[in-house]
């Protein structure tokens, strides 16, 4: 934007975060009302802390977002990523991602050896941080006898199917961790949980070597954008 004075143009004006009200600046805002309330962008922002010469920390943020497609983009870039977008120097991007781990393992000692009763347990335990992978990785949820949360491992990313998704793989840790019953989990990119004819088929290899050594597929849970598909509520396994 460019302003006028006859025949004179003046400098382009940006407004800087400290020139914007209280209740639109990023930390006074989660001071006053706690960061749920404040968007993407304006939590991007405050990690951030400056923005460029032309951008503020909040437009900076914004811009970031929509370069990567939005969190799940943002997630899965690599530092080399962040860092060549204009306004993301190392120190910037290396606080980004050290955020971003820090909220993943966050929420994965939370859950720990919290109970799983049901699909929808295992849906909040992983569709915030599964929604966003823009490749499909699956994941098993390794339970003891009172269905108990001991871990969870991703065991292949990149596809659903028999040479990748191993059943040593699955079962190495369930035996070395002691494990009751497993609850195999993986994402479509897509956003859509529906399973597929290949889901079915890993589902049911699985479970018939897990009966083998006496430990239990509870379930197959598919996340997608912002639901999930239970496998077992479903009756296909």
């Amino acid at each position: 934007m460019q302003y006028f004075k006859g025949d004179t143009i003046l400098s382009e004006y940006r407004v800087t975060i400290k020139e914007l009200p209280e209740n639109m600046r990023p930390r006074e805002k989660m001071l006053a009302v706690g960061e749920p309330a404040l968007s993407e962008a304006e939590l991007l922002a405050i990690i951030i802390g400056r923005g460029t010469s032309s951008l503020n920390a909040i437009e900076l943020a914004t811009a970031l977002l929509a370069s990567f497609g939005g969190m799940r983009g943002l997630k899965e870039a690599s530092l080399e990523e962040l860092t060549s977008h204009h306004g993301i120097g190392l120190a910037k991007g290396a606080g980004i991602k050290a955020a971003l781990e820090l909220g993943r393992r966050s929420a994965r000692d939370i859950w720990h050896k919290t109970p799983i009763k049901s699909p929808e347990d295992v849906k909040n335990i992983v569709l915030e941080e599964m929604r966003y992978y823009d490749r499909e990785h699956f994941r098993v949820l390794y339970l003891d006898r009172k269905g108990g949360l001991i871990s969870m491992e991703d065991v292949s990313i990149g596809g659903l199917h028999s040479s990748l998704v191993h059943p040593r793989e699955v079962y190495k840790t369930a035996i070395k961790r002691s494990a009751a019953s497993i609850i195999l989990v993986h994402n479509h990119p897509s956003g859509d949980p529906e399973p597929s004819k290949e889901d079915i088929e890993v589902s049911r290899m699985l479970m018939e070597a897990g009966r083998l050594m006496g430990i239990e597929v509870l379930d197959h849970v598919i996340i997608g954008e912002n639901n999930y598909t239970s496998m077992k509520s479903r009756g296909l396994i």
